[in-house]
C-alpha cells in the first residue's frame, strides 16, 4: 500500500496513530482536534476528506470506535474490486478489525501489520482466514497468475469455504504451487495428471496450468505465464492473422493464450512490424537472438532451406528453447500458410524452471547447530526421498527430520562416484534427493566437482545457501566483524599447507589490509599463519581460535595474535577449527550512521507528510 490515511479522534487514538505512521513512513496522520505535532494533518471534517479522497486511498485506519468507522464509510462503499482496504483499532490499541476489502484490498494483511506493531489482537472474520485457507480471490495476484472460472468468484469461493471436495491439478512448479502443496486442506486431493481424475467424487476443479481441461464441475482455472513462443516468418506478415491465427493454433492444441511469458526470433526480425505489434498489444516481451546463439542449440526439426537461406538449422525451435532454457519443445515447429500467402512458424516450449521434475538440492546445512539450516533447506530435506550428508560436519539429529522411508546415508565412507551412483538411481526415479553440505555450500564446500559430474550426466541441480562458520563465529564473539571507520572488509581464506595456494593470494597479502581475517583450514600450520599475520598485524591484534562453532561441545580460545600458535597447542584442537583475527573483534566503539537521528536516508527522509485546507 502507498496511500494511506491514518485517522483520530481522540488524543489517544492521535498517539497510536503516531505509532502506526512509522510502520508507513508516507502515510498521513489525519484529524479533527488540535495538535502541534507537524506529522499531524488537522482538518474541519473527516467526512468531507473521505468525500475526496476515499477512492484515491489504497488503505484507511480508522483509530476510533468501530461504529464511527462504520458510520463515516458508509456513503462511500462502491465495490469490493475497487474500494480500499479499511480497517478499525480502538482507542487503546488493544484490537485492529479488518472492516472492508479484506482480500481484494488487502485489509486482512493491514490488520496483522498493524496489530503487530501495537501488539494488539488482529479481528479477522474472512472465512477462509478463520479457517487458515486458500483465498482463491487472491491467488492470483499472489503468484502472478491469470485467472478463469466457470462460476462467479463469489459462487466458487462459497464451494471452497464449505469444504467441498475439491480436485487440485498441478501441471507446472513454481512458489505458487510450492505454496499450495505445502498448505493443503484435508477436504483437497492433489492431482498432477488429469487422467487420474474422478470428477464424480469432487465438486470443484482447481488446475494451475497453461492447459485447457473440459470439467463437468465447478473450475477454476490459474494460468501461470510459463511458455515461450519461437517463431520464424516471411519478410512480410500480417499482424492481425498473426494474432488471429496463433491463437487459433494454441485453441486447438488446448493451450491458454495467457500462459504466453515471451516470444523470440532471429534478430534478422527484430524489426518485424506483427512481432513488436502482437508484443505491444499483449504486453508480451519480444526478444531476437544471433545467429551463433541459435547455432547453440539442436533443434529436433532442422531445415535445409533455413540453413541455405539465414545460415541456421531452424529459428521457431531454436528461439522458443533459448527463451525457456529448456531442451525440449512442448509443440515442434509447426508450418502456417495464412491466406494471403504469407507464412510462418512457430513452436512452443515450457520454462524450464517451471518443468515438474526432479533435480539434486545442495543444501547448506549451516555450522552445525541443527538448527541453523535455512528455513527453505529445511523444507527440502524433509521432503526428501534420499540424503546424503557428511557425517564428520553434520550433526546427525538433522537427519531427524528426514521422513520416514527416506534413504539417508553418510557420505564419509563414500567416493565420489559412489555418492553420484546413489544420487543417479534416485534421479532416474523421478525422487527427490538432498545433498547436505556443511555451512555454505560456496565455501570450501568441493561442490564445483559434483556440478561437472551432474552437467555430464545431464542431471538438474540447484543451490540453497546456508549460514558459513564465519557468520556464527561473529554470533558467538557477540561481534560486528566490519566496524566504522575500524575494518570494513572481511576476508574468507585459508593458509598454504598440502594444497598450494594461487600465487597472489597468501596470509601476509591479506593481511596488509588489516581486515578481519576468517582463516579455515588452517589449524595445522598455525605458527606459519601467525608469523604471515604479524608481518602486517599489530602484536596485541584479538584472535578467537574457534572449535565446532555451534556444536554442542563447542570451544572458544581467545587471545592475543602473538599467542596464536600457543593457543593452538594448547587447546589440543587439529581439525574443525576456524582462525578470526582483527580489531573487530568485541569492539564496541564508532557509532554507524545508519540510525543517527542527524542523518536522512531512503527510509527516513525527515519530511513531513501532511495535509492543509
Amino acid at each position: 500500500m502507498k496511500k494511506i490515511a491514518i485517522i483520530a479522534v481522540t488524543e489517544k487514538g492521535l498517539e497510536k496513530a503516531l505509532i502506526i505512521q512509522k510502520e508507513f513512513p508516507k502515510s498521513l496522520v489525519i484529524t479533527t482536534l488540535n495538535s502541534s505535532d507537524k506529522n499531524v494533518s488537522t482538518i474541519s471534517s473527516i467526512s468531507n476528506y473521505l468525500t475526496d479522497n476515499f477512492l484515491k486511498l489504497d488503505g484507511i485506519c480508522f483509530v476510533t470506535a468501530l461504529g464511527i468507522c462504520v458510520r463515516l464509510i458508509a456513503p462511500y462503499i462502491q465495490d469490493k474490486n475497487i474500494d480500499p482496504a479499511v480497517i478499525s483499532v480502538d482507542d487503546l490499541g488493544l484490537n485492529v478489525q479488518a472492516v472492508l476489502s479484506g482480500h481484494k484490498g488487502g485489509a486482512n494483511d493491514f490488520s496483522l501489520k498493524v496489530a503487530s506493531v501495537l501488539g494488539a489482537n488482529p479481528i479477522i472474520s474472512t472465512s477462509s482466514d478463520v479457517q487458515n485457507i486458500w483465498a482463491l480471490d487472491t491467488l492470483a495476484n499472489q503468484f502472478d497468475w491469470q485467472v478463469v472460472t466457470s462460476l462467479s468468484m463469489n459462487k466458487t469461493m462459497a464451494l471452497f469455504v464449505n469444504n467441498k471436495p475439491t480436485a487440485l491439478l498441478l501441471d507446472i512448479k513454481d512458489k505458487g504451487t510450492q505454496h499450495l502443496e505445502k498448505t493443503v486442506p484435508n477436504f483437497v486431493t492433489v492431482f498432477y495428471d488429469e487422467t487420474e481424475i474422478d470428477y464424480t467424487q469432487f465438486e470443484l476443479f482447481i488446475a494451475v496450468s497453461y492447459k485447457v481441461y473440459t470439467s463437468t464441475i465447478a473450475s477454476v482455472f490459474f494460468i501461470p505465464k510459463v511458455l515461450s513462443v519461437g517463431s520464424g516468418c516471411s519478410k512480410q506478415l500480417d499482424s492481425v492473422l498473426f494474432e488471429t491465427t496463433l491463437k487459433e493454433e494454441l485453441k486447438s492444441r488446448n493451450i491458454h493464450f495467457s500462459a504466453i511469458k515471451n516470444v523470440g526470433s532471429i534478430d534478422i526480425k527484430a524489426q518485424q512490424q506483427a512481432y513488436l505489434d502482437f508484443s505491444t498489444k499483449n504486453n508480451i516481451p519480444f526478444s531476437t537472438f544471433t545467429s551463433d546463439e541459435i547455432d547453440t542449440i539442436t533443434v529436433p526439426n532442422p531445415s535445409e532451406m533455413v540453413q541455405s537461406k539465414i545460415g541456421v538449422d531452424g529459428v521457431s525451435e531454436s528461439t522458443a528453447m533459448l527463451l525457456s532454457g529448456s531442451k525440449n519443445v512442448l509443440i515442434e515447429k509447426q508450418k502456417i500458410h495464412l491466406e494471403n500467402g504469407e507464412k510462418f512458424t512457430f513452436s512452443i516450449a515450457l520454462d524450464v524452471k517451471a518443468e515438474r521434475r526432479t533435480a539434486i538440492a545442495i543444501i547448506g546445512a549451516g555450522p552445525g547447530d541443527e538448527e541453523l539450516i535455512t528455513v527453505k533447506g529445511k523444507a527440502y530435506l524433509e521432503n526428501a526421498d534420499c540424503v546424503l550428508y557428511a557425517g564428520s560436519l553434520i550433526p546427525e539429529e538433522m537427519t531427524n527430520w528426514c521422513k520416514p522411508g527416506a534413504v539417508v546415508r553418510n557420505s564419509a565412507m563414500m567416493t565420489l562416484e559412489e555418492q553420484i551412483a546413489v544420487m543417479q538411481e534416485h534421479y532416474k526415479k523421478g525422487n527427490a534427493i538432498v545433498r547436505l553440505q556443511c555451512g555454505d555450500p560456496s565455501l570450501y564446500g568441493a561442490i564445483q566437482e559434483q556440478m561437472t559430474i551432474f552437467d555430464e550426466l545431464e542431471m538438474e541441480y540447484f543451490i540453497v545457501p546456508g549460514i558459513s562458520a564465519f557468520s556464527a563465529a561473529a554470533a558467538v564473539l557477540k561481534s560486528e566483524f566490519t566496524i566504522p571507520e575500524v575494518v570494513q572488509s572481511i576476508v574468507l581464506t585459508r593458509g598454504e599447507g598440502k594444497t598450494p595456494m594461487p600465487p597472489k593470494e597468501s596470509i601476509a597479502a591479506f593481511a596488509a589490509t588489516n581486515a578481519t581475517m576468517c582463516i579455515f583450514l588452517s589449524v595445522g600450520i598455525a605458527k606459519k599463519v601467525e608469523a604471515q599475520l604479524l608481518e602486517h598485524f599489530d602484536a596485541n591484534t584479538p584472535v578467537a581460535v574457534m572449535y565446532r562453532i555451534s556444536w554442542k561441545d563447542e570451544e572458544i580460545y581467545q587471545g592475543k595474535l602473538e599467542n596464536l600458535a600457543k593457543i593452538v597447542k594448547d587447546s589440543k584442537k587439529t581439525r574443525t577449527v576456524l582462525i578470526i583475527v582483527g580489531h573487530a573483534i568485541g569492539a564496541r566503539k564508532n557509532r554507524s550512521q545508519l540510525y543517527s537521528p542527524d542523518v536522512k536516508h531512503i527510509f527516513r527522509t525527515n519530511k513531513k507528510f501532511v495535509v492543509t485546507e
